[in-house]
Order: C-alpha cells, then sequence, then structure tokens
C-alpha cells in the first residue's frame, strides 16, 4: 500500500532539492511578534490564563500557518527562522511560543506533573532509566517519537558544542524496510508495550499497547521509542520482546540513521522546528553546556492537538485517549491534571472550534 500523502516519504536528496520545508519571518514580521507579545505580556498571568485573541500576530501568521501546512500536508517537518529571539527575554520567548501555539492548536500536557510547556535543557536527568526523560538531560538521543500530533520547538540559546537535530521520515524507513526485510516489517505492524515512565494518571496503567506502524484511511502512521520499550520490559505482566521483534527494532533504527534517510541540522536562536509525529521520527545527540547559566542550551516544546488533526488508526486509542478526528488528544495527561487545566482545554478548543 502506497502512502496517500508521497511526499511524506523523503529523502535527503528530496529536502535538499527543494527546501520547501523551510521558512524566512521578515522584519516586519518579527517585529508584529515583538509588539503581541509585548502588548500582552502581564506578570500575573499564567500561561493558561491567556487566550488566543490576546496576541494578534500580524503578518507573521500567514508564515507560520504556511509552514504548518507543511507539516500536515507535505514532509512533515518545517523549519521557521527569524524569530526575534534578541528583543525578547527568555520568559517573552517561551510566551511567544505560547502565543503561536494558541492559534496552531490545543496545548497537550507533557508529563508528570501536567505541564503545558517544557523548558528543553540539561538538568541532571538520566535518560535511559525507568523514568527518564530526554527533554531534560544532555544525553545522545534515540530516535522516536512525541506522544502528540504537533512538537513545536523554539530556540532560545544552543548548547556550548554539540546537540545536532536529527530528522527522518518514518514512512521511508518503512519503504525501506519492506523492501530489504517485509518479514521484519510485519513485526512492526504488531502491537508492543511501552512504559510511561511512571507518569501515569489514576486511571492509566504503568504500560501501554502500542504498534510502531499501523494504517488509516490510506495513512501509513508511526510511533516509536525505544527508550520507553526497554523501560517496560521491566513491568511485570509485560511479555519478552521475541527474537523477530529484536530484530525488527534494530534494523528500523539502523535505516532512521542511513545518511540517505536521515536529515542533521542544528538549531539556531530563533528558529522554530515543527514537526508531525505521525510520519517523522526524531533524534539529538550529546551536547556539552555553557557554564554560564545565562548561555546554556534552551529551548521551548510545546505538544499540540490541531483543530485539523486528521483520525488516527484505532492502536493509537490506549496512548493518545482519542482517535477522532480534529479532536483534542495526545500528550502525557499526567498526575496534576486538574480544573485549571480541564478549563484551559475547553476554552481553547472552544476557541478553535474544536471538540473537548
Amino acid at each position: 500500500m502506497q502512502h496517500a500523502n508521497r511526499r511524506a516519504a523523503w529523502t535527503v536528496d528530496d529536502l535538499q532539492a527543494d527546501p520547501c520545508w523551510v521558512f524566512e519571518l521578515d522584519d516586519h514580521a518579527r517585529r508584529d511578534l515583538t509588539e503581541a507579545v509585548r502588548k500582552a505580556a502581564e506578570p500575573a498571568k499564567t500561561l493558561l490564563d491567556y487566550r488566543r485573541d490576546d496576541f494578534d500576530l500580524g503578518s507573521a501568521w500567514p508564515v507560520v500557518a504556511a509552514s504548518l501546512r507543511e507539516v500536515r500536508d507535505g514532509t512533515g517537518f518545517a523549519i521557521l527562522r527569524g524569530m526575534p529571539r534578541d528583543g525578547l527575554t527568555a520568559e517573552q520567548f517561551e510566551l511567544l511560543t505560547w502565543a503561536i501555539g494558541l492559534h496552531a492548536g490545543v496545548a497537550r500536557p507533557q508529563g508528570k506533573a501536567s505541564p503545558f510547556m517544557t523548558a528543553v535543557r540539561d538538568a541532571g536527568t538520566v535518560y535511559r532509566t525507568g523514568k527518564g526523560r530526554g527533554y531534560s538531560s544532555n544525553a545522545d538521543l534515540d530516535f522516536h517519537t512525541d506522544s502528540a500530533d504537533i512538537v513545536l520547538l523554539t530556540c532560545y540559546n544552543v548548547a556550548k558544542s554539540g546537540g545536532m537535530s536529527m530528522v527522518s521520515s518514518s514512512v521511508t524507513a518503512h519503504q525501506v524496510m519492506l523492501a530489504e526485510r517485509p518479514d521484519l516489517a510485519e513485526q512492526l505492524h504488531q502491537p508492543l508495550c511501552f512504559s510511561r515512565q511512571q507518569e501515569q494518571a489514576a486511571d492509566e496503567a504503568a504500560f501501554y499497547p502500542n504498534p510502531i506502524y499501523d494504517w488509516r484511511n490510506g495513512l501509513l502512521f508511526s510511533k516509536w521509542n525505544r527508550n520507553r520499550l526497554r523501560s517496560a520490559q521491566a513491568i511485570e505482566g509485560v511479555p519478552a520482546l521475541t527474537t523477530q521483534q529484536h530484530q525488527a527494532l534494530d534494523l528500523l533504527d539502523e535505516i532512521l540513521r542511513r545518511p540517505a534517510v536521515m536529515h542533521s541540522m542544528y538549531l539556531r536562536p530563533g528558529d522554530m522546528q515543527i514537526l508531525n509525529n505521525h510520519v517523522t521520527l526524531h533524534s539529538r545527540t550529546e551536547f556539552e553546556d555553557h557554564d554560564d547559566p545565562v548561555l546554556r542550551r534552551c529551548l521551548f516544546r510545546l505538544w499540540l492537538a490541531p483543530p485539523d488533526g486528521v483520525a488516527l488508526p484505532e492502536s493509537w486509542r490506549p496512548a493518545y485517549r482519542s482517535v477522532e478526528a480534529g479532536s483534542v488528544r495526545g500528550g502525557i495527561v499526567g498526575q496534576e491534571y486538574d480544573e485549571t487545566r480541564r478549563a484551559f482545554e475547553k476554552r481553547q478548543a472552544a476557541d478553535l472550534g474544536m471538540q473537548a
């Protein structure tokens, strides 16, 4: 079966031949974004207190919207360059990231404390453990998908060295595996168990089943995280992986890192990377940070459920809770999801014409 969106099956040569996935904000757009944040910012407000109409993104929004269309209908990822990083503090830059998210979808919680925005920086976390998370470590990460339709990552500071970002098309990787080892490709369509890394909500089990690949309406979807699969193997009730499953997973990870498949880049201050988690997988190299806290690597991560999200495979329901098109879904609900967060989701969904 061919993926209905053929542009999602790209190679590195394709990206280099047609940089349609790169977008640039001009000076006018940068001024509009700066003004929007400075006009709306109120120290007494939390992020959840803001509404979409608080931020007029002006001439920047058509460019952002075009990048989101590329993420949905094209390659599955985009780089937006030229956000006004130099004119904003880290707090204002975070608010700008949030403002763009309010126009693009409903933010999803991202962990045990149910945060809707995450600062991606080294907090000393040990990544490869039963409760490790990559965003708060400086480790080399496995290729993975995040737990939402879209991940939006804005760059405020870069590391002293390292921290290169890599993106691969999961559709291309699937095609390569089908051509080379169709028997192993079939293994990736069977449910595997993934750990919730001790962040599960009260109504969730410690692990959930999900195939790495599944189809719906002619679209191929992927969901993969080796660290969570590895952690799940230590949880009671999770079946041990078979030899064939090990072989399939190893081959997938090897394909994702092939030079023809893996696109590498360094995000620069003021860059925004947007990924469609259903057709791309991403990773990052280890990094060494600055000693000066003011200069240390800092990015802001937002997970979104967009109003134009497509229907997901039924097998995604344990992880996403909902698979209906355009629904508020995905994220890591966590253990501090309360009425304030629930009320924000309902307001934001209503503002975007979505069903909460």
